[in-house]
């Protein structure tokens, strides 16, 4: 909730990607970039632990009753985040990293819950 009311669909989505951030950097993540957005495909957040470039997909619900924020990642959203990633590298022109997609789920209620899974997907694509 908001002084004004409950949260928008944007802000909603603001706080769970704020939360994943600094979840991130208590793992001991470096971001780089958010909210990547290219023509077909977004990235939430990019960063690098260690020398692995991490493309992260971030998801939330208030309740589990909602199911599990991990479910939600389906083939045509895991395509939209690749095409981002190949996309991002290609402008940054980075050829020569390890890169790993990432998702986090957020559950807010009855108390907060994150969870990071590492190598969430594979894209068949190497650098």
């Amino acid at each position: 909730m908001t002084p004004a009311g409950p949260l928008s669909t944007k802000g909603k989505g603001d706080r769970a990607e704020e939360t994943a951030a600094a979840y991130l950097r208590r793992q001991g993540y470096r971001i780089l970039a958010r909210n990547y957005r290219c023509r077909g495909g977004e990235i939430d957040i990019i960063a690098e632990e260690g020398r692995v470039l991490c493309f992260v997909e971030v998801r939330s619900v208030a309740s589990r009753a909602f199911g599990d924020p991990l479910e939600t990642v389906d083939a045509t959203k895991q395509r939209r985040v690749i095409h981002a990633a190949r996309n991002y590298l290609g402008v940054k022109r980075i050829t020569d990293r390890e890169i790993r997609f990432d998702v986090i789920g957020i559950v807010y209620q009855p108390e907060l819950s994150i969870t990071l899974v590492r190598g969430a997907f594979e894209t068949g694509f190497y650098w």
